[in-house]
Formats: C-alpha cells, structure tokens, sequence
C-alpha cells in the first residue's frame, strides 16, 4: 500500500525539522521527513564521542542571532547556554588575538596602543578601493597587504582552493574588522549553544510534532513511486534534484580529524592552554599559512562541558568528490551563474518549495535557515 502524507519532507536538518513542527504542531499536517544519514539534524549533529565529550560532528555550530522571533521559537525545545565564542590565529609562530581589533595591533607592534593609533595606522595601509570587488579588495581595503596576508590569504586559498581576488566580497567580508579591545568572533545580540545539545533539541522537536514520521537511511527517490503526498518540501541540493542536468554545481567539502586526550595528556598542555582540562586556549585556533588544515576546534571551550578528557578536531578542507559531503556552495561567479538556470527551473516546480542552504545554494547561518523555514510554514498550502 502506498504511504500516504500531506508533506513529505526531503531532509532532517534545520530546515525540514521546523517545517515538519510547525504543519504538524500548528495545522495538524501529516508529515513525513526522508534522510539518507543514520541522524536527525544535518549538519547541525552533536553527540558524545568514545572519550565522552560532546563534540560537533560536522564541524563547530556557533548559534547566535539578533531575531527575538527565532530565540522564541527555539526556546520552546531547548534552554541555553549562553557563549561568547573567541578564536585565535596561528601565525609566525604565536597566536594571535582573531579577528583583527587593538590586541593584535599591540601584538603586532610589541607594545601597548589605542584606539587611535590603530586607526591611523589602518589609515596608513589601506589600500584605497572604493567599491571592492572581491575577497582581496574587500580586506585590503580594510587593513593592507601586510595583516592580509598574516591571517587572510592562506587561510582562504586553503578553505576554497582559489584565489581570493577569485571569490566573492561576501566571503573574507563576514569577518569583523575592529579598533577596539572587542576580540569576539561574532557581532550577534544572542550567542549561545543549546544547553543538552543540538541533537536534544531537535529530539525535543520531534517530540511536539505528534503527526511525523522520520525514515532514516533512506533515498528520498527509491521511496517516491510509494509516496502520496500534496505537497514535497526539499532541502537537498538543488542540481541533484534535477539529475544534475545543466551540469553539477560545485562545493567545497571537508574531512575531519578528530584526537581526544586525558586528563595526564592535558596536564602537559596545560602552560599552552593556560586553563586545565583543554588542549589549546581557545575554542577555535586558525592556521592560516601553516599545515594543511584550517583550523583546530575545541568545542568543549564552548560547550561548558565539565569531564576529565578533551577532544580537538582538525579540519581539513577537501573537493566535493565521491562520497564526500557538500558543505560550502562556491561563491563566484560562474557557480551563481549556474544556481540562476537551477533556480528557473525550481520556479516552475509548483508542488515542491526549495528551503535550505543546498536547495538555495547559498551559505546561511543556522537562525536565517530558521527564519527561511518559519516564512516557508506561512507561504505553504493551506498552513
């Protein structure tokens, strides 16, 4: 017999488990979410790894947001963890305060500053672009060739495997650029974790959802000629959903290497970290010029985990191949060239809405996929 739905739902990831709470929560829809990995959450997966640390399996998911409406909505499944996440940058040898802001000026100079002597000194080094056009301009600009090359360029021809004067302003532009002592990742009002975690939260959602059925492991397409449904919400790459026709849009992937260490390992580490129970001093440390990963991602910093052990994962950035998973939409302009004709085609598909980072192909953060799928929930068929 076939199965029968209002929703079938391509995805367990942010943007398929709001919609499927919301239709069944608020409207009384029958939902059914399809995924092909073994775990609600998508990216966005925590668990506890074989040294009992909770980590974040697809790399670091920093939440923050300034939307009173999103905290709201997540609230209802989670309390919070509030965070304030720092990073620093490996760099000639020593770490650096990350981003750019008056501390790295007085590292920078071997001495203390102000405010105003940092500016002057920007003022100095900029180079003058009006309108940047790229990654490079966007950071020249801003702070000259000597700090973009200390903590931008390798990092970025790592990440993307391009040149950032190849990229879009967008991608080096997200990073604040300060002249005072404010040495915070993260401009956003709200900045926390879900206090049990990620995979809780989501867990709790599904609890609120009386009328959803989640099938694990399963391709979405092996199961459609047993599905009825009215209408289909996808999350999953858009080229895909059309057989790659036009041709396969290109990401940027990632291998993770993970090391846990004990508490006589950490012990060691301790004059490096300068705190106990952590392997470095801070919860992310760039590398921006050296070795060939990105960056090292000591969750519990941020986490606010109190265990014996610890656990680091490197990150490696890779090309989206084989059974890789696809993490970074490019951004240049050959690659939005080819998300437009998807997009067109996506338009014309009446019965399915095209919600998520990978069937928009764009990098969101975690509250606006929110936020997407929350507009979505009030845009769909008789929601």
């Amino acid at each position: 017999m076939p199965i029968e739905c209002d929703y079938l739902i391509v995805g367990a990831g942010f943007s398929g488990l709001v919609l499927a709470e919301r239709l069944s929560s608020q409207c009384g829809k029958q939902c059914l979410i399809v995924e092909k990995r073994d775990h609600i959450g998508g990216n966005a997966q925590d668990e506890y790894d074989d040294a009992g640390v909770l980590i974040h399996k697809y790399g670091p998911h920093y939440f923050r947001t300034n939307s009173p409406r999103i905290v709201e909505y997540l609230s209802q499944f989670t309390e919070w963890h509030p965070v304030e996440y720092k990073i620093l940058s490996w760099s000639d040898g020593r770490y650096w305060n990350f981003p750019i802001n008056l501390n790295t000026f007085e590292q920078l100079i071997g001495r203390e500053s102000s405010e105003e002597e940092f500016a002057a000194y920007l003022a100095e080094k900029r180079v003058p672009i009006d309108n940047p056009q790229n990654s490079e301009e966007v950071i020249v600009s801003q702070v000259g060739w000597e700090l973009y090359e200390k903590f931008f360029k390798g990092y970025t021809r790592k990440q993307w495997r391009m040149d950032p004067r190849e990229l879009d302003a967008s991608v080096c532009g997200r990073i604040p650029i300060r002249t005072n002592r404010d040495d915070r990742y993260l401009r956003e009002n709200f900045q926390a974790l879900p206090k049990a975690g990620y995979h809780r939260m989501f867990q709790r959602m599904l609890a609120a959802s009386p009328n959803v059925r989640v099938l694990l492991r399963t391709d979405y397409r092996e199961l459609l000629p047993h599905v009825r449904c009215k209408h289909m919400i996808y999350t999953g790459p858009i080229d895909e959903f059309f057989d790659s026709k036009l041709g396969r849009l290109p990401y940027r992937s990632l291998d993770f290497q993970n090391e846990s260490f004990d508490a006589a390992q950490l012990k060691e580490r301790e004059p490096i970290a300068g705190k106990a129970g952590f392997w470095q001093p801070a919860m992310q440390v760039n590398y921006p010029n050296d070795h060939d990963f990105t960056r090292i991602v000591e969750v519990k910093h941020a986490t606010g985990q109190r265990c014996e052990n610890t656990t680091i994962v490197r990150e490696y950035p890779a090309d989206y191949v084989g059974n890789r998973e696809p993490y970074y939409p490019i951004p240049a302009p050959a690659a939005q060239s080819l998300y437009r004709q998807y997009a067109e085609l996506a338009e014309q598909e009446k019965n399915v809405s095209f919600v998520g980072r990978l069937a928009t192909y764009r990098y969101y953060n975690m509250d606006q996929v929110v936020g997407m799928a929350l507009a979505e929930f009030e845009k769909l068929p008789a929601s």
